[in-house]
């Protein structure tokens, strides 16, 4: 799939993957993770960049965003870039970069996808096996939507207080979408969408989000446009 110029919707959501160079790894400790999240608070702030959902892995970083300007998310990751790698740096007596020299961006329909998205990021560590429930990750936004803890850094996205009329409801709902996980077809596509940096919208979306935006939001086929047969003329029997 071809992979697309980065698109940014003020106001809209928006998936981010932060991945280390080559895989490196970028979190050796709890006190580097610590780091990440105190950076990533402020360069949001900064920024007007709200966070909605995170998860922490080894090597790699997944967002669930709203930025309130087309430049607003781009500024807030390259603060974050430069104060995490700043820090890293020193504290592990290394120089270079860091990060993939581009993090990666995928607008995301809210209504339909909202909550898959929640669950896709949350559960991050526990398809990596690092966990059997995500609420015992304590890298994530997971404990937090389950009512377990108060995380600073999370802003609710108004899906997420669609979820239900009070706490417990919005907690047990997320509780029980958890537990469900994602649909592999939808997982499958929310991957492939994430890497090449396409959309996820509803066929409805994107004819809103196209006209929006002025841009292709579906991938062309790969390959040539089938030809149109030819009919041949035809001969008059004498």
């Amino acid at each position: 799939m071809a992979r697309q110029a980065r698109l940014i919707v003020p106001g809209a959501l928006h998936h981010v993957l932060q991945r280390g160079n080559n895989r490196l790894i970028v979190f050796h400790d709890d006190e580097d993770r610590l780091q990440y999240l105190t950076a990533l608070r402020e360069a949001t702030r900064l920024h007007g960049v709200r966070v909605h959902a995170y998860v922490l892995m080894d090597n790699h970083v997944h967002l669930l965003v709203t930025p309130q300007s087309e430049d607003s998310l781009a500024r807030a990751m390259q603060t974050l870039g430069r104060r995490y790698v700043a820090y890293f740096n020193r504290r592990h007596a290394r120089t270079g970069t860091l990060w993939e020299g581009r993090f990666r961006t995928m607008l995301a329909e809210d209504g339909p996808y909202f909550e898959m998205l929640l669950r896709y990021v949350e559960l991050q560590p526990v398809r990596a096996g690092l966990c059997e429930l995500a609420m015992n990750y304590p890298w994530s936004s997971a404990a937090h939507h389950l009512g377990l803890r108060r995380d600073a850094l999370i802003s609710e996205h108004p899906c997420y207080w669609a979820m239900g009329n009070t706490p417990f409801e919005r907690e047990l709902r997320h509780r029980q979408g958890l537990a469900e996980g994602v649909p592999p077809a939808l997982l499958e596509r929310i991957r492939k969408q994430v890497h090449s940096g396409w959309p996820l919208l509803t066929p409805a979306g994107a004819r809103a989000m196209a006209a929006q935006t002025e841009r292709p939001l579906v991938p062309r086929p790969v390959g040539r446009p089938r030809r149109q047969p030819t009919m041949s003329p035809i001969k008059n029997e004498a």
